[in-house]
């Protein structure tokens, strides 16, 4: 199905124009609406003014260095991931301005993330690199304390980029549903997204506010602590190469943190919902 989007849209479908695909869709969510035509309005992830449910939403500050919420090694840090340019280059269909930036390396795991967990049939040949970020999204976030409103915001930007490019609203419900399923709760057993990592803890939504996951196994999870505010300037670079963050905001910890537990059950065919939600109407330009 990825394919067949891919060629519909691009023409053709190979390594490199489903990762034009995957490109698209993150640099939406990232930065808003930055190509034409498109059905609707995209505010974008780091919007200065962002909403959810009534309450103000800031995620840009796990993207600026702001706060000390990145998994470095296990310790929380203050990570700078615009250091490779920002908006520009990502309104260019790129990831930064150079391949030894924080924000290069956040952005290229993000493309990989989702090619992945979207089944598409070139992920990791030439030109489609593989996802080598960490493997639980809770070890890569957990130190950035999320709450409801924060991922259910992140969720909806991810959303609206796939409306943008035509996905029907029943399709972007329920590929919503299925992030928020697997993200958007806390105490989450372990579960299976990336295949070749196997079941990880997957809750990014960990604060008191978030719904409780079914089957919950809230021991395997830290305590939630709310990030401080950096006391000095972010210098950390973790680099193009580095196994950082993958998922949705921010987070990359250098060590890949998180293999976290591994046991309990998988969520099976996580792949395919996914490509029969997100690439349904046309997703494939469009988690």
């Amino acid at each position: 199905m990825f394919d067949y989007y891919t060629t519909a849209l691009l023409n053709t479908s190979n390594a490199t124009t489903q990762y034009t695909l995957l490109t698209l869709l993150v640099n939406t969510a990232v930065i808003g609406n930055y190509t034409q035509p498109n059905h609707n309005a995209v505010p974008g992830i780091l919007s200065a003014n962002a909403t959810f449910n009534g309450t103000k939403v800031n995620l840009a500050q796990y993207f600026t260095g702001a706060l000390a919420s990145t998994n470095v090694n296990g310790t929380a840090t203050a990570v700078n991931f615009l250091d490779g340019g920002g908006a520009a280059p990502l309104e260019k269909n790129m990831p930064a301005t150079n391949s030894s930036s924080n924000q290069y390396a956040l952005l290229t795991h993000l493309y990989s993330y989702f090619g992945a967990a979207l089944g598409c049939s070139n992920y990791s040949d030439m030109g489609f690199p593989a996802y080598s970020g960490g493997a639980s999204m809770y070890q890569v976030h957990k130190y950035m304390g999320l709450d409801v409103n924060e991922v259910g915001y992140f969720i909806t930007q991810v959303g609206l980029a796939a409306q943008s490019f035509g996905v029907t609203n029943a399709d972007v419900s329920a590929v919503g549903s299925l992030l928020e399923s697997l993200f958007d709760v806390k105490c989450a057993a372990a579960t299976t997204v990336i295949p070749a990592q196997g079941a990880q803890l997957q809750s990014i939504c960990i604060a008191d506010n978030c719904p409780t996951a079914p089957n919950a196994t809230c021991s395997a999870y830290a305590a939630v602590t709310s990030p401080a505010s950096a006391t000095a300037p972010a210098t950390v670079t973790l680099g193009g190469g580095s196994s950082a963050a993958a998922s949705t905001s921010t987070s990359a910890g250098g060590s890949g943190s998180g293999s976290g537990n591994t046991s309990g059950a998988g969520v099976a065919g996580v792949a395919g919902v996914l490509v029969a939600g997100v690439l349904a109407g046309l997703m494939a330009v469009a988690l």
